[in-house]
């Protein structure tokens, strides 16, 4: 089982992120100021699947998932890790079912599953980007589309100082709720624009509150994406014929770029889209959905450009726990060191 690998010294350390739409891996080991990856893994599962009309994980989802994770289990017994931190996040925060469901999966694999809060979600995902951010504006805003929802997180930046959460959002929209409640009028021209005034509604709270559209044109903000809709925006854009993430993370996309990607990938259509080298049959009734989510915030907060990210909450995770360790054995050696001057 997989509790097993807790006690091994090896200088690796895991991530488990349990989405609404994806189950991702990624074991890295300590490098300079971040890490490098050794291993990865990531399964398209829609685990949220059905969840907005019923409340509740359905059997096949849940299948799925599970299938998923003894995959990532069996990944975690050939390679020991020093630490584990695997979290799930808005199809398990809202399923009636989802904590007996992760009760079943620590039963079956030993994976050690925690539902997270919204705030820790945006939390992680600031953490991720960080390096990113460096002699950025002074104000940031984060977005993460996510399968089941939508994070905002708007962030104060210094020169001497970690970014400050200032505020952050959980937007229950995402590609999976939007899909099933739009289905193929997605597709169509009025089914795109109805999905893009709901996301302008469910922003318009965060905007009343913290007047983001003012520090815009202002040039104060920069605006950070973080996202598989993101990604395939950028990769779109930059005419990629397969998707490369050392060419996307960290990009910075112009604000018309990014309008004619999505306007190219919304004029695609349903065949087209499953031929794309960036989205493919398994993403392509989530991509439009998504893009109406972008469509959206960019409409509300128009900046200039945003800075792509090709990061999340996995890698958020794995700096933290790095640093922790590094904080455990440093106090350990310095109380040793102490006890042998005494």
């Amino acid at each position: 089982m997989m509790d097993r690998a807790y006690r091994f010294s090896s200088p690796a350390f895991a991530a488990l992120d349990l989405g609404t739409n994806n189950c991702r891996l990624l074991v890295g080991a300590p490098a300079g100021n971040g890490f490098r990856v050794l291993d990865s893994f990531s399964r398209i599962i829609r685990l949220g699947e059905g969840l907005h009309s019923t409340g509740r994980l359905n059997q096949t989802a849940m299948n799925r998932a599970m299938e998923a994770l003894r995959a990532c289990a069996a990944r975690l017994e050939r390679r020991p890790v020093r630490s584990v931190r695997a979290i799930a996040t808005e199809a398990c925060r809202r399923a009636v079912n989802g904590a007996d469901f992760l009760a079943r999966v620590r039963q079956e694999t030993g994976l050690p599953i925690e539902i997270i809060s919204a705030r820790e979600e945006a939390e992680l995902a600031v953490e991720s980007c960080t390096q990113l951010l460096v002699n950025s504006a002074p104000r940031a805003l984060l977005f993460d589309i996510g399968g089941g929802s939508t994070e905002l997180a708007w962030v104060r930046l210094s020169e001497n100082r970690d970014p400050e959460l200032v505020g952050y959002q959980s937007l229950p929209v995402g590609v999976v709720t939007l899909a099933e409640k739009f289905g193929n009028a997605g597709f169509t021209a009025k089914g795109f624009e109805a999905m893009v005034s709901e996301v302008r509604a469910e922003l318009a709270t965060f905007e009343q509150v913290h007047c983001i559209a003012h520090e815009i044109r202002n040039g104060a903000v920069t605006l950070l994406g973080t996202s598989g809709t993101v990604t395939t925006l950028a990769g779109v854009s930059l005419g990629l014929s397969r998707y490369r993430r050392p060419l996307v993370d960290g990009v910075l996309l112009p604000k018309q770029a990014a309008e004619r990607a999505l306007a190219q990938l919304r004029a695609l259509g349903r065949q087209k889209l499953i031929q794309h080298p960036c989205v493919g049959a398994e993403r392509v009734d989530f991509v439009l959905p998504g893009c109406a989510i972008f469509a959206g915030i960019l409409q509300l907060w128009p900046a200039d450009s945003i800075l792509v990210a090709d990061r999340g909450l996995r890698e958020g995770m794995l700096l933290r726990l790095i640093r922790s360790d590094r904080a455990r054995r440093t106090w350990v050696s310095t109380t040793r060191d102490t006890r042998h001057y005494r």
